[in-house]
């Protein structure tokens, strides 16, 4: 609430003169004020619609409130108004001032804060941090402490999600913008056979492939285009489509090997099968057994 006064203040150009805190006498004269309205003026009236009431009101105040000598200023509150108030009274701002709504929050590990049930993002740096949102009709600001960090519009339905890709970490951000088409893109950049692959991957009716697609294309920044295109090859080759069978085939440099057959013209056995957590590697359990 102070945050929404102080701006509200900040916008008319007024100065907000606080009482002394835990000095009840201190506003007495104030809350005199609201007294005298409601025992002179609120018994004694009938008012039919807000229009009738601000007319009565004024006609109140201009014939009798204001023109009655003031028992404390033992003068009349019309003439002190028009002789050292009016002067000094400053034009009202060219469009009314936005009365929003502050809240503190909380930026949750997502990147995103939680304000009347929908979701707005803020930098990533600031995760585990209490930051202040300001609502306004049609945009949310976030700040962390007066600092302005997010701005996004307003959630017109609860749910709503707005995120702004820069505040996520980089991973998110691949994730976000990845889509099939994106993806068969950049494996055209890499050849034919990672095309391929992706392609058999994206081919699963049942179980969407997107994050295994981004881990195989992902493996190009750590063993380079041709390495990944030779290890594309080899897991079309012995029917080993995944990205762990296609980890494997490159961290053992299997790439690097040419493609074998069997006797009979079938495709060998795959040298790589996907990691389980007893598995044996099959080579080895194959010498075990000729020493044997």
């Amino acid at each position: 609430m102070q945050r929404a006064y102080y701006a509200f203040a900040e916008g008319y150009n007024f100065l907000v003169s606080s009482c002394i805190a835990e000095h009840p006498t201190g506003k007495a004269r104030v809350e005199r004020t609201v007294k005298y309205v409601k025992r002179s003026y609120v018994p004694t009236r009938e008012f039919h619609n807000l229009v009738d009431a601000n007319r009565q009101l004024k006609g109140w105040l201009l014939e009798e409130a204001g023109t009655r000598v003031h028992g404390t200023l033992q003068d009349v509150p019309l003439r002190l108004f028009a002789e050292l108030e009016k002067p000094a009274l400053k034009p009202l701002p060219d469009r009314p001032v936005e009365l929003a709504e502050w809240a503190q929050v909380k930026l949750h590990p997502d990147c995103h804060v939680i304000f009347q049930k929908s979701y707005y993002s803020a930098p990533e740096a600031l995760v585990g941090r209490s930051l202040w949102l300001r609502a306004g009709d049609s945009i949310v600001d976030i700040y962390n402490d007066h600092v302005l960090v997010a701005t996004h519009a307003r959630a017109q339905k609860p749910g709503t999600r707005s995120t702004v890709d820069d505040h996520l970490p980089e991973a998110h951000r691949a994730w976000r913008q990845a889509t099939p088409e994106r993806c068969r893109a950049q494996a055209r950049d890499i050849g034919p056979a990672c095309v391929a692959l992706v392609d058999a991957l994206f081919g699963d009716r049942v179980v969407d492939r997107l994050r295994s697609v981004m881990g195989v294309l992902r493996l190009r920044d750590k063993f380079g285009p041709r390495r990944l295109e030779d290890a594309c090859r080899r897991a079309l080759h012995y029917g080993s489509v995944g990205y762990h069978p296609l980890k494997l085939i490159l961290e053992r440099g299997l790439d690097q090997s040419p493609l074998e057959e069997d006797w009979g013209g079938q495709l060998a056995l795959p040298f790589v099968e996907e990691a389980t957590r007893f598995g044996r590697d099959i080579g080895q359990m194959m010498n075990e057994g000729f020493e044997a």
